[in-house]
């Protein structure tokens, strides 16, 4: 399986969007919420988050299969929507994307993301890469965000 890890560009974002939605399924089913902000997210609102953040892509024989996104505030490099396609799961290609935005926030002292309480492989990913919980926060009745950290090594 040859994977190229790269700076996504503007061009990306329709498939990444696509992508997002598809991936986000299984979580929106998990809490029987289809209205979480990865599903209800708009192309105009990826294109914000474009300009002010750092947007990778994994891809497969030109196929896009993966993406995540981070910033970095103060010390810390915040990371969010790790999305890898369904065909593609459990071939480490996560642990890849991870490994490539923490390359990229080498800077920082720190590293933050959240996922919900009952998403139970994302939290299974995010240990086994050194992440430690941190802090919960109750959304409503039926989420929990949990918060993990991992501090930089290498920073």
């Amino acid at each position: 399986m040859n994977i190229r890890i790269l700076q996504a560009n503007k061009n990306d974002l329709e498939q990444i969007l696509e992508l997002q939605k598809e991936c986000y399924q299984a979580e929106a089913k998990i809490y029987n919420d289809f209205s979480i902000p990865p599903l209800t997210q708009d192309l105009k609102s990826l294109k914000k988050d474009f300009e002010n953040q750092t947007i990778l892509k994994a891809e497969i024989n030109g196929e896009l299969v993966a993406s995540v996104r981070a910033f970095r505030k103060n010390e810390t490099c915040y990371i969010g929507r790790l999305i890898v396609s369904p065909n593609f799961q459990n071939k480490g290609i996560g642990k890849d994307m991870m490994d490539a935005i923490e390359t990229a926030f080498t800077e920082c002292k720190r590293f933050e993301l959240f996922t919900g309480f009952k998403s139970i492989k994302n939290l299974h990913l995010y240990k086994k890469l050194g992440y430690m919980e941190f802090k919960h926060l109750k959304e409503n009745k039926n989420l929990t965000i949990v918060f993990l950290e991992k501090t930089n090594i290498h920073g």
